[in-house]
């Protein structure tokens, strides 16, 4: 890509993702692409995985939780705005927004995102509502 791309959030998700998340698409390189992903308050995600790609999400607002278990490792750590973290390859994911307002992150994705066969579903621990 030889070209500066330049782009503002948009007022209206562009998708909504496997999970269940309103995604609005901000950028693609060669390596990675971003987007803004949303869970409504009170709202939890459908458990996914990715086949290939990996992610670094970092919250804007809101609070919650997610869920993330890779191979023999399982957790559940809070999140709210200003926290970062990561999804490695194959990582089963969830999370659900606990607070009063959306659960809000950017999501940095390497390599770009392949398409709607990239995440799998997953039994998670809670019910989807999303």
């Amino acid at each position: 890509m030889s070209q500066f791309f330049t782009k503002r959030l948009a007022a209206t998700p562009d998708a909504i993702a496997p999970d269940g998340s309103a995604v609005r698409i901000l950028a693609r390189l060669a390596g990675g692409s971003m987007a803004h992903f949303e869970l409504a308050a009170g709202q939890t995600s459908r458990a996914v995985a990715h086949r290939t790609v990996e992610e670094i999400w970092y919250f804007l607002a809101g609070r919650g939780e997610m869920w993330r278990r890779l191979d023999r490792h399982e957790e559940v750590t809070a999140v709210e705005a200003g926290m970062a973290i990561t999804l490695p390859v194959g990582t089963h994911f969830q999370f659900r927004s606990t607070g009063l307002e959306a659960l809000a992150a950017i999501g940095v994705t390497m390599p770009p995102w392949p398409g709607e066969d990239e995440a799998y579903l997953v039994h998670g621990p809670w019910h989807a509502t999303a």
